[in-house]
């Protein structure tokens, strides 16, 4: 990842009337990276992304995207955006070629390269030999792969990717992940993703920003927004008792605490600890176990650390992201 700001915003802000969906929002998004904002439904991330792709205008402040101003400039930011909308929205009668031809029509990709291009985003995301075959024969994973091939087409810079796993099968949604991968690396773009799929924030982004209430309330990598919220816990079987032995681990600094319990006679400890795959080998050189269990701590502790909130106790279409179509 490169450290080269690729969208900069700055005191951005969006009103409806007496409510305010985004709220002085200033934020920095590098190139190459997968960026993941999230937030619960009224958070103001849909508002967010509109107003980015020039859907609406902000009541005040602004955003550069590819150097491009979106108010004054939005032509030139459109030209250096795709986006991949949750709801599908190629034509199923027509097929993979002649939708991605299409599009292509559509962003002025020009003539001498049209084909090549076309080609080359087909590979990209495994449809090469299904390109003459209509759509409506496609299955889940195979449309939203196509949909990712016609947010390409044109070369973006920025390519904004709605929930791109929703409805997917477990194998399908691994396929998805992996392209994904695969576009970063090879096409230089930065992904802006947002979901409710935790998992798939945690495997996929760089970095992550929590919106709520219109505001950035947590920034940075996965792993960090973890280790500052909640600890992985750890559940040791011990072998025998030792009282000295439990008094040592209170002197490893990664552990926050310590609770001892008693189950059909059986001394457990319950452990709480930063990064337990990396630590508790370094515990069990200090006790001896039967066996071993351990919880990691995942983005949806975040979730309920900063919010309040469980993110996916929260369906679809809430009130703001419904009301963010109007301007």
């Amino acid at each position: 990842m490169q450290e080269y700001h690729l969208i900069s915003i700055r005191n951005l802000v969006k009103r409806y009337q007496n409510i305010i969906a985004v709220n002085d929002l200033n934020l920095e998004i590098y190139k190459n990276e997968v960026f993941g904002l999230l937030g619960p439904n009224g958070a103001g991330k849909t508002t967010t992304i509109h107003m980015l792709a020039t859907l609406l205008k902000p009541t005040s402040g602004t955003a550069t995207i590819n150097g491009y101003d979106i108010v004054n400039e939005s032509a030139k930011v459109r030209a250096s955006i795709g986006i991949v909308f949750q709801a599908p929205s190629s034509d199923d009668i027509l097929t993979g070629y002649e939708n991605l031809k299409i599009h292509s029509l559509l962003y002025s990709v020009p003539s001498h390269i049209r084909e090549r291009r076309i080609s080359e985003v087909l590979e990209l995301v495994g449809l090469t030999e299904r390109k003459d075959d209509k759509v409506k024969q496609y299955s889940g994973g195979m449309r939203r792969r196509l949909e990712i091939a016609r947010g390409l087409i044109h070369r973006p810079k920025v390519i904004f990717l709605d929930e791109p796993t929703l409805g997917l099968d477990p194998t399908s949604r691994e396929s998805m992940w992996k392209y994904l991968k695969l576009l970063v690396r090879e096409e230089k773009i930065t992904i802006i993703l947002t979901t409710h799929n935790m998992e798939e924030a945690d495997i996929l982004c760089d970095r992550i920003g929590i919106i709520d209430n219109g505001k950035i309330i947590a920034l940075d990598t996965p792993s960090k927004l973890k280790a500052m919220v909640a600890s992985d816990i750890i559940k040791l079987k011990l072998k025998k008792k030792d009282i000295h032995k439990i008094e040592t681990l209170k002197n490893l600094i990664f552990i926050h605490k310590i609770e001892s319990i008693n189950i059909s006679d059986e001394e457990v400890l319950i452990l709480s600890v930063d990064n337990a795959s990396y630590n508790l080998p370094i515990i069990l050189k200090h006790i001896d176990v039967e066996s071993v269990d351990f919880k990691r701590s995942t983005l949806n502790d975040v979730f309920l650390g900063f919010t309040g909130r469980d993110l996916k106790e929260h369906p679809e279409g809430g009130f703001m992201e419904r009301y963010a179509q109007y301007d």
